[in-house]
């Protein structure tokens, strides 16, 4: 058995679900564990469903609700002949429950009504797939991912009960291949039995790990608009080159400094089972792509570069210029947790601790507040944070061009960069 993952973005429209049951009857014979996130940019809008829920504003909340309906509507009457499709009926209910839903009794947790809300747009856009592929002739089944991924009650951030997981899809899942090639099931969803939890946002690439890995999968395959993994983001660097082959390894190191391509939970359950993960482009079905696998003999062959913009580097000195030791160190972090600070790299003096953020993330005044009793703080805005892996020296030069280097780190295999515009005179 294989596991697919299609994201928002593949099944955007009618012509992009049209292209995925292209892609599939590429495969056609082979097991396929189809793995579907909301349609487009869907999640967003649940989101803004669950808050005006939550808040109370039943006007927005039906007119949201509304717009959804009529985007997937749209889709449908693409996709479907005949409006008297039984679909057009389970979703038209779908959208009905969750307007009479507005009447329930709100629960005190907003995680929880989040989770049981912005599900529904994984639920609404398999339901439409799997009807979609049945319609052109694909044995196909959907099944419910909250019946097979166990987790927690952390809503909205659940974690998984792998041990019961696996149980779940020998009973629950396995056994349908002997009558359908095919299973269509939610990405970013999963169930504590009682209710709906989600796996946190961009969850579906960690779906698609957790059914591989309960399953004992042969591979995954993630289906994106790009050709494979990128040394780079085309955002930001010019000359982007593809890599063939990574390892584990690589993959997790890349996520951890930034790299957006793979969810980093997702690599994990893969490499304890040494599942190889597949990256190609929903675009260009038969190119190679991208192998992540557990050999790393070609990492330092081609160089990444991951890079952060608007970050602020903050620089905190006791008033009473002791040392920075382990008892400082702890106040610091103590004080940085209280504002929710989330570290991008750190440093420290004899009398000075240094931390870098993203400025979206963070309240400058309340970070000053926080620390003015005991510290002077010092911070720069508009930087940007550059990660080298497999660097050298011409590498370093490519990327600080008519830039200030604030801060540098190395290791035998990272460099990382603090660098600022210079500014032209």
């Amino acid at each position: 058995m294989k596991v697919f993952k299609f994201g928002g973005a593949s099944v955007k429209d009618a012509a992009a679900v049209q292209n995925v049951a292209d892609i599939l009857q590429l495969f056609n014979g082979e097991k396929l564990a189809i793995v579907i996130s909301a349609m487009g940019k869907t999640t967003n809008a649940m989101e803004q469903i669950a808050q005006d829920f939550w808040d109370r504003d039943q006007s927005s909340f039906e007119e949201r609700v509304e717009e959804r309906r009529a985007f997937h509507l749209e889709i449908m009457n693409t996709l479907f002949e005949n409006q008297d499709n039984a679909i057009f009926n389970e979703i038209n209910g779908v959208f009905d429950q969750l307007k009479v839903h507005y009447d329930d009794l709100v629960s005190e947790n907003f995680d929880f009504e989040y989770d049981q809300i912005v599900s529904l747009g994984e639920v609404v856009s398999t339901k439409i797939i799997s009807a979609y592929l049945s319609s052109r002739g694909l044995a196909c089944r959907w099944a419910d991912a909250r019946e097979m991924i166990a987790t927690d009650r952390k809503f909205r951030e659940a974690e998984v009960d792998w041990e019961l997981s696996t149980a779940h899809f020998e009973k629950r899942f396995l056994p349908n291949y002997e009558e359908v090639d095919i299973q269509i099931t939610q990405g970013f969803i999963g169930s504590n039995d009682k209710s709906t939890t989600t796996l946190g946002r961009e969850g579906s690439d960690f779906t698609a790990g957790i059914i591989a890995y309960c399953c004992d999968a042969e591979s995954v395959t993630i289906w994106k608009d790009i050709p494979g993994m990128l040394n780079a983001d085309p955002k930001w660097f010019d000359n982007t080159v593809k890599l063939d082959q990574i390892s584990f390894r690589e993959a997790i190191e890349l996520s951890y400094y930034g790299a957006s391509v793979i969810h980093p939970k997702t690599v994990k359950p893969l490499q304890n089972k040494n599942i190889p993960l597949h990256v190609k482009s929903f675009v260009n079905p038969e190119e190679a792509g991208t192998v992540i696998q557990q050999s790393m003999s070609s990492d330092h062959l081609i160089p990444s570069f991951i890079f952060k913009m608007d970050q602020v580097l903050f620089s905190f000195t006791p008033k009473d210029f002791s040392f920075i030791v382990e008892e400082n160190l702890s106040d610091i972090f103590d004080r940085l947790s209280k504002v929710n600070a989330k570290i991008n790299l750190m440093q420290n003096s004899a009398l000075s601790f240094s931390i870098l953020v993203d400025a979206k993330k963070v309240n400058i005044p309340q970070i000053l507040e926080e620390f003015e009793d005991s510290y002077q703080v010092k911070f720069n805005e508009g930087l940007e944070l550059v990660t080298i892996r497999h660097y050298d020296q011409a590498t370093i030069d490519r990327v600080t061009v008519d830039k200030d280097v604030l801060l540098q780190q190395k290791t035998r295999e990272t460099a990382r960069l603090i660098v600022k515009q210079k500014i032209m005179i």
